[in-house]
């Protein structure tokens, strides 16, 4: 892989440090470059059509003439090794695993900025194979486009593939599409900024899973805001049994809006993401100030389970740009997230609750230490919530429309609210076996300020 590319730029040196008819590319970085790209595996050739604005290939002594009009004429070999120097040596495909490393650039051409050929793989591709433009077109090089045709030879067209774009380096901001036409499937589009690592084109379901229980284990560890709500939780509840009733109700409340999400039943207006942010960190303030007047086992869990409505919706703002990379495994990788979000989650009780236990017994008293962290917390999360509620605020709030899409969004929000009431009713079963099977619960009734009927009557 690396050779392949230390060949390319080897070959090149000649053209780099000769002068041509005109001045050299510019050496500047593009600030945004937008690489179109469709991946169509035919028989034992996989190919792939790119369009990328001609600007990103620097280096080049392209042929020029007049005061910056491309040779179209002198052009093709330059466009070749512009083709096998800036795009083939930045894309590794496999194919079940196996990396693709030979390929030949089967066409290289230029076209004029407003040309609409890669609105679909056949115009694409007739267009890349025809003949150049001509040249009696004054088209300044920089404003041109760069159509190439790779191909891969491959074993089948069945074959599972994956792709891994390094063409980030093409500019300061590098925005990507990649279509991939499956034999007799539908079309898949990926859309990504920078390079997003393997992207498996048709991944199988435990692929799809593996990927996902990462992502959702990386998303939870990663943001801030929801360890800081969980850390609350942790806090004034130690032990294991009810820690479990509580973050398990915070766990599959966030699954409900989580899924809602995926399916559209939420809200498409710009002012809903700020909304949530803004709610989340109010969760944290309210659970914060919750331990500093002292928290309630019964009343805790409830309260997880509402604000895990709202981290949901959280939740799928990230998932909303990844879930292109499930394939047609959409609901295993919505459940693989929630996974890999459960595994962090109890990772960082885990941690929590030992650190917590030896600062009470060996720096500061339970209460006060509750007291110190819980404040320190809601301090924190009381200054995002000013900040993402200012920025919510300029946002023009307008009513619905009371139409018969209206009524089918009401339809299906009243369906998910009949689901989530269920679910809390049978949480609140779950909940109250696992307090009244805790043998710590009574001491901690007492530590809530609710002392039991026989040492009222004691004293």
């Amino acid at each position: 892989m690396k050779l392949r590319k230390v060949v390319g730029v080897a070959a090149l040196l000649p053209l780099l440090f000769t002068s041509g008819s005109g001045p050299a590319a510019a050496h500047e970085i593009p600030p945004n470059v937008a690489v179109q790209a469709y991946l169509n595996p035919e028989g034992e050739t996989l190919r792939v059509l790119i369009r990328v604005p001609l600007a990103a290939m620097r280096d080049m002594d392209l042929p020029l003439r007049g005061p910056g009009y491309l040779n179209i004429d002198e052009a093709e070999s330059h466009l070749r090794d512009a083709a096998e120097l800036w795009l083939g040596g930045y894309m590794w495909i496999y194919e079940d695993d196996r990396l693709l490393e030979d390929y030949r650039v089967a066409a290289a051409r230029v076209s004029i900025p407003a040309d609409q050929s890669f609105l679909s793989y056949e115009q694409a591709l007739a267009n890349t194979l025809g003949p150049p433009i001509s040249d009696d077109i004054d088209l300044v090089w920089n404003q041109a486009l760069l159509d190439v045709l790779l191909e891969y030879p491959i074993t089948s067209e069945n074959s599972a593939f994956s792709i891994e774009s390094g063409l980030a380096h093409l500019g300061i901001r590098t925005n990507s599409t990649f279509r991939f036409l499956p034999p007799g499937g539908a079309e898949r589009v990926y859309q990504f900024v920078g390079d997003p690592g393997l992207v498996r084109l048709d991944p199988r379901w435990h692929q799809a899973a593996l990927s996902f229980v990462a992502l959702g284990f990386e998303h939870i560890l990663q943001g801030l805001d929801h360890l800081l709500f969980i850390f609350c939780l942790v806090i004034p509840f130690r032990r294991l049994r009810p820690l479990l009733a509580v973050v398990t109700s915070f766990t599959v409340a966030h699954s409900i809006t989580l899924i809602a999400a995926a399916f559209g039943l939420v809200p498409n207006a710009l002012w809903f993401p700020p909304l949530i942010e803004t709610l989340i960190a109010l969760s944290i303030v309210y659970m914060a100030f919750e331990n500093i007047v002292g928290a309630n086992l019964q009343r805790r869990w409830i309260v997880a389970f509402g604000f895990g409505l709202v981290h949901g919706f959280g939740f799928s703002f990230l998932l909303t740009e990844s879930l292109q990379f499930a394939g047609s495994h959409l609901m295993t990788s919505l459940l693989a997230f929630n996974v890999g979000v459960e595994l962090g989650q109890i990772l960082v009780v885990l941690l929590a609750i030992p650190v917590l236990a030896l600062l009470f017994r060996r720096v500061v008293a339970e209460r006060i230490g509750t007291i110190l962290l819980s404040a320190l917390v809601a301090h924190t999360a009381w200054h995002w919530m000013l900040d993402r509620g200012s920025s919510l605020s300029e946002y023009d709030f307008a009513w619905p429309v009371l139409d018969a899409s209206l009524a089918v969004s009401a339809m299906r929000w009243g369906m998910l609210a009949l689901i989530i009431f269920g679910i809390g009713w049978g949480l609140s079963e779950l909940v109250g076996r696992l307090v009244r099977a805790d043998p710590g619960s009574e001491s901690q009734r007492v530590q809530d300020g609710h002392r039991p009927a026989h040492s009222r009557v004691a004293q």
